[in-house]
């Protein structure tokens, strides 16, 4: 007997049709059930196609790409109908939940996923064409104290996030630049950082530098853990945020990776960099003439205008407030020649 949930076959003469079930076959899905999987299925695979879209026609990067592949697939979650009976009635109650729900940075990548889905990926350019770019308010940035560095670097747990830490307000790396970084990447001698080449048009790198401080406590996470591969760190993107809100949630302050790159440009400007170098260091592309076509960005240019600003996180504070001692005690401390007390 064949291997089906019904089966029909005349049974007794005049060739009557009927149906005997097999209670030991499992049933056939409905067709309604059919259909759906079908759909789900031809969904799955249109998504999947807008990834492969974004990664290869606009040369985003990967991340960015399954970003605005999930952001689509809540749009089709949220409308519950095909995708070619999609008007743009309803992109505007969607995006109208959006606006009431969300604040405008939410609102701008929804839309952003929407433009590139509809107008570039399935070439329905009049769905999306009216909806603007929401215009995003300037905010006032307060970065960390010092005070603040410190508490937030001796909640910390191990070597490998004291490193990360220090190696984010040094070299104003981004997050996704430094979880990247291979060794590789890394002048030890020099201490000097090289990132790997963005694919995508927004982002750019350059060389950066890391100071002594991040120096040592890298060498000493390096030389204890147990990491031969070609990456410096073995840690997603994901387990580094949790790590600073787990640190954050122990110590009462909240940093982030963000904040640190923030404070970086923010410390080197006051110690007399030119934004210039700083937008070297965090891989901006230069907007004035003279940055773009009449400045030296050679290495070890770059390295002397860091090593001159003397960047410091743990040690700041005790060196700025030696000009408050007396004098012959300042004098006396200064003919020592011994290094700036650091927090390790």
């Amino acid at each position: 007997m064949p291997n089906a949930a019904r089966i029909r076959h005349f049974i007794g003469g005049g060739g009557s049709l009927r149906l005997e079930r097999c209670s030991s076959l499992p049933s056939l899905p409905s067709l309604a059930q059919v259909r759906t999987r079908s759909s789900s299925e031809h969904v799955s695979s249109l998504l999947q196609s807008f990834k492969d879209f974004c990664m290869v026609d606009l040369q985003l990067k990967e991340n960015t790409a399954h970003r605005h592949m999930q952001r689509i697939e809540a749009l089709l979650n949220n409308a519950e109908k095909p995708i070619s009976t999609i008007t743009k009635e309803d992109l505007r109650n969607y995006l109208l939940r959006i606006k009431e729900n969300c604040d405008p940075y939410t609102y701008k990548n929804h839309l952003g996923s929407l433009k590139r889905f509809f107008r570039d990926f399935m070439n329905r350019k009049g769905l999306v064409e009216t909806f603007q770019f929401p215009k995003i308010p300037f905010e006032l940035k307060t970065a960390p104290s010092i005070d603040e560095l410190r508490k937030f670097y001796e909640a910390l747990e191990t070597d490998r996030d004291r490193a990360l830490f220090l190696l984010y307000a040094t070299t104003g790396l981004r997050e996704s630049e430094l979880v990247n970084l291979e060794r590789e990447n890394i002048d030890f001698e020099k201490r000097m950082i090289i990132p790997n080449k963005l694919p995508n048009e927004t982002k750019h790198t350059y060389v950066t530098f890391y100071n002594e401080e991040a120096e040592r406590i890298l060498r000493k996470y390096l030389s204890t853990c147990n990491n031969d591969g070609a990456k410096l760190f073995t840690i997603k993107r994901k387990s580094v945020n949790k790590m600073f809100k787990r640190t954050a949630k122990k110590c009462g302050i909240r940093i982030t990776p963000k904040m640190l790159r923030d404070w970086f440009c923010n410390q080197m400007g006051e110690l007399g960099v030119q934004d210039r170098y700083i937008d070297a260091f965090c891989g901006r592309v230069p907007k004035s003439i003279l940055a773009r076509h009449y400045t030296d960005y050679s290495p070890n240019r770059l390295k002397r205008i860091y090593d001159k600003a003397e960047l410091k996180v743990l040690s700041w504070r005790l060196k700025m407030n030696i000009t408050v001692l007396p004098y012959k005690r300042a004098q006396k401390w200064y003919k020592t020649k011994k290094p700036y007390p650091c927090y390790y």
